[in-house]
């Protein structure tokens, strides 16, 4: 028998593209063959995400569309995991018949018993307690130079919206050496930009009992030698100390790049959604990035229409966005979540409010980057290069070291020459509210 052709769509986050690689590298590669094309693969996977509502209708949309291909295609096993399963498996059996296999966020080591099983089993879906280490088999997806590495997983902080602890279960730290090991070992395979994730990076360590911390990881981290850039994505603001803005500011491997998730500005709302910072703590904690690193970028998310949110209070985050501390702002309508404390409270708000006071607020950060971006012009700053650009082949595009992968837009070359995976400088000359264009220079970046 020949081997069997796997296709898998990661729906969501860059934690959830971490668990479907390392349930890729659990296939062993004498049996199973990753491909892309749904309508050659035998097995199909579609690895979910049922964060807010908007992720769980696109989930439950491409499930769909890829089980035309057990008529049309070659698929005789439709594998669904990750967040959905682990919170509505019951429900999606019954409403999801096409459905062969359901797998939850902890159940990657187990792939293959689940589809010798051919869905005939009752495995089950296993508890939120899985964590992946160095030595866990993991087949990467993303580009050759940049990667994304979990140091944790699971959430202790139970804000009120969120229904992440009872998906992933509470915080579990890996160890620094476990880290250390696994971004040696792909520095060693080319990669130049390790981006750290965790529900809440800052948090790391505080479940262990060996001192671990994210200062100390990121002390070790640097150490290894062909390390170009190290990114902190998702930073809780109660957890930014002033030695760890001292280690950013100081250490050259380190982007001077903080996603901070804020959520609010108003007291009376950041009390309802359970998050420990005020607005004076916030306050201070921008004025302290400030003082160290005066040109970080700093990037945040807010969510509009939280249950009682009221015109005023509304009015006071559109004018805390205006005042410019962000260079990125990500915006969320509130999801009124079962089995939170957040979707218990009566004054729900309604649909088309949301909607309303989600576009204002973008249209009010949009302003803000488009200045900030223009500030920037005549300055020569390190740049990535990933390729050719998907308007046109004529120019190279890449992400400047203000900019994380996926969420905050790109550098488009005019300019000059290098190749896929080159860290080069680069001049800025025009921008737009997301983008930058500049040219290739011959001296070295300040």
């Amino acid at each position: 028998m020949g081997k069997q052709k796997v296709s898998l769509v990661s729906l969501g986050c860059p934690k959830n593209l971490v668990d479907a690689e390392v349930m890729l590298g659990h296939l062993p590669p004498e049996r199973f063959e990753i491909i892309t094309d749904e309508a050659e693969a035998d097995i199909i996977i579609v690895n979910t995400c049922s964060f807010i509502d908007e992720a769980k209708e696109e989930s439950v949309d491409t499930i769909l569309d890829v089980a035309e291909y057990k008529n049309s295609g070659r698929c005789r096993l439709l594998v669904v995991s990750g967040c959905m399963p682990q919170r509505y498996r019951d429900q999606l059996e019954a409403e999801l018949p096409e459905v062969d296999i359901f797998m939850g966020t902890a159940d990657a080591p187990r792939i293959v018993e689940m589809l010798e099983q051919n869905g005939d089993g009752e495995a089950g879906i296993g508890l939120p307690e899985y964590l992946y280490d160095h030595d866990t088999p993991r087949l990467r997806s993303s580009p050759f130079y940049s990667t994304y590495v979990k140091i944790a997983e699971g959430c202790s902080n139970c804000c009120s919206y969120c229904v992440i602890p009872s998906l992933r279960g509470n915080l579990r730290s890996r160890s620094i050496e476990s880290v250390v090991a696994e971004v040696s070992r792909l520095v060693e395979e080319g990669v130049k930009e390790i981006n750290l994730i965790a529900q809440d990076v800052t948090a790391y360590g505080q479940d262990r009992s060996d001192g671990a911390s994210l200062v100390e990881l990121l002390r070790q981290l640097v150490k290894i030698e062909d390390l170009q850039w190290l990114r902190l994505l998702y930073a809780y603001p109660d957890g930014i100390s002033d030695e760890l803005l001292d280690l950013i500011a100081t250490e050259e491997k380190i982007c001077d790049y903080l996603d901070i998730p804020l959520q609010h500005i108003d007291d009376r709302i950041l009390g309802m959604m359970n998050r420990r910072v005020d607005e004076q703590g916030v306050r201070e904690l921008l004025q302290r990035i400030r003082q160290r690193m005066p040109d970080a970028t700093l990037r945040t998310s807010f969510i509009v229409g939280f249950p009682g949110e009221t015109d005023a209070e509304y009015a006071k985050l559109l004018n805390f966005v205006n005042e410019g501390h962000f260079e990125r702002v990500g915006v969320f309508r509130y999801s009124r979540e079962e089995g939170t404390a957040a979707a218990a409270i009566e004054e729900q708000i309604p649909v088309r409010v949301k909607r309303a006071r989600y576009h204002k607020l973008m249209k009010a950060q949009s302003r803000v980057s488009f200045r900030k971006n223009r500030e920037i012009i005549g300055r020569v700053e390190p740049v990535l290069v990933e390729g050719y650009s998907e308007e046109t082949e004529l120019l190279l595009s890449g992400r400047s070291i203000r900019q994380a992968p996926e969420v905050d837009g790109q550098v488009y070359i005019t300019a000059g020459r290098a190749e896929i995976g080159d860290i080069v400088p680069l001049k800025i000359t025009d921008s737009s509210e997301y983008d930058l264009i500049g040219e290739i220079v011959e001296e070295p970046t300040a």
